[in-house]
């Protein structure tokens, strides 16, 4: 990979980590309440331990997709969603990079989703967010803080 030109980090939004805080809050509270009040038996122990095991998972998952990670270089823009969501763009295969919002209403949540106009999207929250629009291929959405800032460094490594 050639010099990185640009690096920025998008976290999840507030209501991700939100609903993330609720759910903790509900297992814990609703499997720690039979212990404490020793009115346990052994189906008691085993929802425990399966309430336990689906908290661990859903926390694994929020820990996965905590946030995007955005590099560009001179010539690739790279998009990092969790462990198993990466893309790679090549610059010159951008026909046209666009700011906007990722709404809930195109691509039904946050995540990695593939949305109603045929965009791929790789969304932190419903806020600002980058499109890129190849020559070839779908177009490509995620989110940023600073979406004009990316589209202006994608244009410029582009003539340069």
């Amino acid at each position: 990979m050639q010099n990185v030109v640009y690096r920025e980090w998008v976290p999840a939004g507030t209501l991700v980590k939100g609903l993330m805080v609720t759910f903790s809050a509900i297992v814990i509270l609703g499997t720690l309440a039979p212990v404490l009040l020793m009115k346990i038996s052994i189906e008691d122990v085993f929802g425990i331990g399966v309430a336990w095991a689906v908290l661990a998972l859903v926390l694994f998952l929020f820990w996965n997709y905590r946030g995007i990670r955005i590099q560009i270089s001179s010539d690739r823009l790279f998009v990092y969603y969790g462990l198993f969501n990466q893309k790679s763009i090549l610059l010159e295969d951008v026909a046209s990079c666009e700011t906007g919002k990722a709404s809930f209403g195109r691509y039904g949540g946050v995540g990695v989703r593939y949305g109603f106009d045929g965009s791929w999207a790789y969304t932190a929250s419903f806020g600002n967010a980058v499109r890129i629009v190849p020559w070839k291929g779908r177009a490509f959405v995620f989110s940023s803080n600073k979406p004009e800032e990316i589209c202006q460094i994608i244009e410029k490594e582009k003539n340069a």
